[in-house]
Order: structure tokens, then sequence, then C-alpha cells
């Protein structure tokens, strides 16, 4: 399973250090010590990633991008089929949806928690293990 510093996880969620270090405060999210450093599990992560995305808007204007159709994000679900697998990353405010090989989604080792970037080209959306 992975972990991941309040820094990781405040990139991933599209917010500051300190606003993810207010909402581990407020306990929002768990975290835990490792040494010096919070760290957040993947699993905790990325149901937050879910909750955080269905509040909606919080007033604050999301930045426009041209990241050339990269999606850095969290994976939140897997349903892995006989042959085929469905994987869902959120991004920031963004759920993305990927139809792949079972075989792709076990190469790749990807779980819920996991970083992973969804490529987007056209209808077709490519995920990259990080």
């Amino acid at each position: 399973m992975e972990s991941y510093t309040i820094g990781q996880a405040a990139r991933l969620l599209g917010v500051s250090v300190d606003t993810a270090r207010r909402w581990a405060d407020a306990e929002r999210f768990p975290t835990r010590r490792e040494g010096t450093r919070r760290m957040v599990d993947g699993p905790d992560l990325a149901a937050f990633c879910v909750e955080a995305a269905q509040e909606g808007d919080d007033g604050e204007e999301a930045p426009y991008t041209s990241a050339r159709n990269a999606f850095p994000g969290i994976v939140t679900a897997v349903k892995l089929g006989t042959v085929d697998a469905q994987v869902e990353i959120q991004a920031g405010p963004h759920r993305i949806v990927s139809l792949l090989t079972r075989e792709a989604v076990e190469e790749l080792g990807l779980e819920v928690g996991a970083r992973a970037v969804a490529r987007v080209k056209s209808t077709s959306v490519f995920i990259d293990r990080l």
C-alpha cells in the first residue's frame, strides 16, 4: 500500500501544503507519523479525494493549464473483470474512468491509493503508474 507525505497529498489534491495540513489537523483525513513526517495512507487519501470532489466548488477558481492532456491523480477504484478492467482516477476535481485490459492493470500494479497519470488522446485514456 502506498503512503504519501502531506506535500505529495497536497499536489494530488491540487491545494497548498498549508491547506492539506489544515485538513489533516481538522481530521478530514487520517495521518500517521513516520519519524518527523506526517503520512497519509493511499486508500484514505483516495476516499478523501472522492469526498472533496463531491463537495463542489469552494469559491476558488481552478487553474488553467496546457498540461498536454495529462491528469496526475490517485486511483480511487479498480474493478477487475475476466479480461477487462475499469480504473477510476481522481485528478484534482476531475474523476477519470478508463477501460483497459486486466493484464495492463496487473502489470502496472494499479490499486486503490496508487498514484497514476491519466493521459487522454481523443477518446482513449492511457494510464501511467508513477
